[in-house]
């Protein structure tokens, strides 16, 4: 009995220590750039990195080692808490988003997202030819390091998350450092992109501003009368979106294909967000609870996932896989630009504000909003993220799925 009370002491320490440091880290900025709290997982990676061994041994009872399974808890915890969050605040304008947008900023996200996707399977072929006939190659483990590339490089959480549900066990540490490796530069290349383009092109902003078109998302129906709350927080539809969500995850379809706790949560809570309420039934957690829970699942899950990846980062990683992660965040970029500009007919701001949105990246819509000198931008942004949020999950699941 002692042992499991020491075990769960030193866990619940090292959790706090992590994110202790890695919020502290994650507030360095270095021009404008900095990791947020992606900095919580670059701490949990060095930490399982270096203090593998030792958090292990803590974790040993009657000679079965529990650590994996400690740390899948806190991992999957963190992942309802955030997926579901994410699915609540987006849900009042993703349906409406998609019916007014479809032809422009939603279809712009897909093209980013499918451009990501075909990437990733160029790079998974080249690593096969290059490694098939060395000792050790696992065709399995090179698909979900790609995988894991993919999500880094468009630093999504929620597809980082779906991909480690759909690899074998065995696989998903590969994912975590797949996802490590490419995510510094997922952040800092669209970063530097919205700020290099303007000067690429020679664009006036003067002049660029005064074209930004207001994005139309659609009005969120407001419910004439009290609504009936079933706690003052909205903690009982949360629970019962996640547990609704985690069900539909466990389904699978023709034997095949599952949508995952990551894709059942976030599909549950985005209907439950569109409709807001059932008659006189709130179906709404409050703003506030929504961003404390989404920050809250983000860190915990971050912590479980890189503390586990970071024990098994030195035998997975590879040079050439951050060249990898490098094309994945440059290409769909340069696809998205050249559609939306020579196809879709928009304007620079709008194009970069979009291209922020379909790569998912929160961090270069506060650089754009800095060198457009407007937060007008931030619209694109808004019709373009939900859909690549929900695109690059179902990408990253076929890949794996299907090679």
């Amino acid at each position: 009995m002692t042992a499991s009370i020491n075990a769960a002491n030193f866990l619940m320490l090292s959790t706090f220590g992590i994110a202790a440091v890695g919020y502290l880290l994650g507030r360095i900025t270095i021009k404008g750039i900095s990791l947020g709290t992606a900095g919580v997982f670059v701490i949990a990676l060095v930490y399982g990195a270096f203090f593998g061994t030792r958090f292990n041994s803590r974790f040993v009872i009657e000679e079965i080692n529990y650590a994996s399974q400690a740390l899948k808890i806190i991992e999957n915890l963190g992942l309802v808490f955030f997926v579901t969050s994410v699915g609540f605040i987006a849900g009042p304008n993703f349906f409406k988003n998609m019916k007014h947008n479809f032809k422009s900023y939603v279809l712009l996200g897909v093209v980013i997202i499918l451009s990501g996707g075909l990437t990733a399977i160029l790079c998974l072929l080249v690593g096969r030819a290059i490694e098939s006939g060395q000792p050790g190659y696992d065709p399995g483990q090179l698909t979900a390091m790609i995988s894991g590339l993919l999500a880094g490089s468009l630093t999504s959480t929620p597809a980082f998350s779906a991909t480690k549900e759909a690899v074998a066990a065995q696989y998903q540490d590969a994912v975590t450092v797949g996802y490590g490796i490419a995510y510094l530069f997922g952040v800092i290349g669209v970063v530097l992109f919205v700020q290099l383009m303007p000067r690429v092109v020679h664009a006036d902003l003067d002049e660029e501003r005064k074209k930004i078109t207001h994005v139309e998302t659609g009005d969120v129906a407001k419910f004439k009368g009290k609504l009936l709350e079933f706690d003052d927080f909205g903690f009982t539809p949360f629970a019962v979106a996640a547990v609704f969500g985690i069900l539909l995850g466990s389904i699978k379809f023709f034997n095949f294909f599952s949508l995952t706790t990551t894709g059942g949560a976030l599909l549950v809570s985005l209907v439950f967000g569109h409709f807001g309420h059932i008659g006189r039934a709130d179906l709404m957690p409050s703003q506030k609870v929504l961003e404390t829970f989404r920050e809250l699942g983000l860190m915990v899950f971050l912590i479980g996932a890189g503390v586990s990846g970071g024990m098994s980062f030195v035998r997975y990683f590879k040079p050439i896989y951050f060249v990898y992660g490098i094309f994945m965040t440059l290409l769909p970029m340069i696809v998205g630009y050249v559609v939306a500009k020579h196809v879709l007919k928009m304007n620079l701001l709008n194009i970069l504000g979009s291209i922020t949105g379909g790569m998912t990246s929160t961090p270069a819509l506060g650089t754009l909003i800095h060198v457009a000198g407007t937060s007008n931008v931030a619209s694109a942004y808004a019709a373009t993220y939900p859909i690549a949020l929900i695109a690059v999950v179902l990408v990253s699941q076929l890949i794996v799925r299907l090679f």
